[in-house]
């Protein structure tokens, strides 16, 4: 039994390196699978057989030209069928709902940002709002609803995983709203939530598996402070889902207060709020609500400092430096190769650098400060839904027995599409 369940799994493993590697580079013969997947013919051919007959791949001639004086047919090429089956990625954040559709080959060919108001939406409220979102999408798009065989979720806050639940997140009023169970039963698909910053490291992971893969970190510095870790390849969560809250590890105890409600959060001083009540001079009691903070206070702030401004450049270099703090018990407790910093409040980090590297170099001994790079990468909302899809798309190639025929093209919107890599 533990062979056939080793073959089994192993057999899985090998699906769906295939199906990544069309994924990722477009029609190949069989022979340039074999070369990028490292499988052998007859393991590529056999997959690939059953893939065909699943309705998951379909068979193509290339149009690349003949050579001249050759003779036969074009070469034959497999790719994946569009139409197999379809996800949804959805992100969760303050009075904003994004949604997206994606094929099987990973485009997306739909994309739709609702409104809210969090201040009002809670456990009782919320799922049935977000079930008649998905609902009129599918409809807009002219799909039927079993055509999406995947929803991924992700939500700004703290998520549990297991329970399917946020459980806290400044996008609603309350705590411990569901999510995964409300949309199971009204839709024929799997579902699966998951923290944003996870799908920023999972964006990654796709997008360059050579240089984001092994053990890395991502930070995101934005509304509030977020973490997405790989370990050993793989997405850490934890326990529960409540892996990697950064954003909320303490910093300072009894220190300002944050908006989770705790005093002395590293978010409370590394947010957009952070920084503005830290520019503004308030006291470090003064509520986040009744600050004026988000993406343009925070532009606003930038631009005071590009001009010398004393208060604003001092809360730059408080954060960095509060940062640095971070990253050290980070880099001593995982020894993570690189770390990526990304989010809205990146576009301030020249003037946060010497404050975070002077925290690296105050907090962290000699010996832990070498063998790791930092990343700042420009934040692109779009690594959200691309991790969404990244992972709903690993999910369906494990198991996703496909639709058995061809499907009916689904509809394109524009007739534009967008490659998931």
């Amino acid at each position: 039994m533990t062979r056939k369940a080793d073959r089994d799994q192993i057999r899985r493993q090998n699906r769906s390196i295939i199906l990544q590697t069309l994924r990722r580079n477009g029609p190949l013969a069989r022979i340039d699978l074999g070369k990028f997947t490292k499988l052998s013919p007859a393991t590529v051919t056999a997959i690939t057989s059953d893939l065909l007959a699943q309705g998951l791949i379909e068979g193509i001639e290339s149009d690349e030209p003949k050579a001249p004086l050759s003779r036969g047919r074009p070469r034959s090429l497999l790719r994946l069928n569009p139409d197999a089956a379809c996800v949804i990625g959805l992100r969760i954040s303050v009075n904003t709902i994004d949604m997206s559709l994606a094929n099987f080959a990973g485009e997306t060919f739909l994309t739709q940002r609702i409104s809210f108001d969090s201040a009002a939406a809670d456990r009782h409220n919320f799922p049935d709002l977000l079930v008649e979102a998905i609902k009129s999408f599918t409809k807009q798009a002219g799909l039927d609803q079993n055509q999406i065989k995947e929803i991924g979720v992700a939500a700004q806050g703290v998520v549990e995983l297991n329970a399917g639940m946020v459980v806290w997140s400044p996008a609603f009023n309350g705590r411990e709203i569901p999510i995964v169970e409300p949309l199971q039963c009204a839709f024929d698909a799997h579902c699966i939530l998951s923290n944003d910053t996870n799908m920023i490291t999972e964006a990654l992971h796709w997008s360059d598996p050579t240089k984001y893969s092994g053990t890395f970190a991502v930070v995101m510095v934005d509304y509030g402070v977020g973490m997405g870790l790989y370990l050993d390849n793989q997405l850490f969560a934890g326990a529960s889902g409540k892996a990697a809250e950064f954003g909320h590890a303490n910093h300072i105890p009894g220190g300002a207060l944050c908006r989770c409600g705790k005093r002395g959060c590293m978010e409370a001083y590394l947010s957009d709020y952070a920084l503005v009540r830290s520019a503004s001079d308030l006291p470090e009691d003064t509520d986040p609500k009744d600050i004026s903070a988000g993406a343009g206070a925070l532009e606003a702030l930038i631009e005071k400092a590009k001009i010398g401004d004393a208060n604003a450049l001092k809360a730059f270099a408080d954060a960095g430096k509060v940062l640095g703090y971070g990253l050290a018990r980070l880099l001593a407790m995982i020894d993570p190769k690189r770390i990526v910093l990304t989010g809205a409040g990146m576009r301030a980090f020249d003037y946060m650098e010497a404050g975070m590297h002077a925290g690296l170099e105050e907090a962290l001994v000699t010996d832990l400060r070498q063998n790791f790079s930092i990343d700042v990468m420009p934040w692109n909302e779009d690594f959200i839904r691309r991790g969404l899809i990244a992972q709903a798309m690993e999910r369906l190639d494990q198991d996703y027995t496909g639709p058995g025929i061809p499907q009916a093209s689904v509809q394109r919107q524009d007739g534009e599409t967008e490659a998931l890599a």
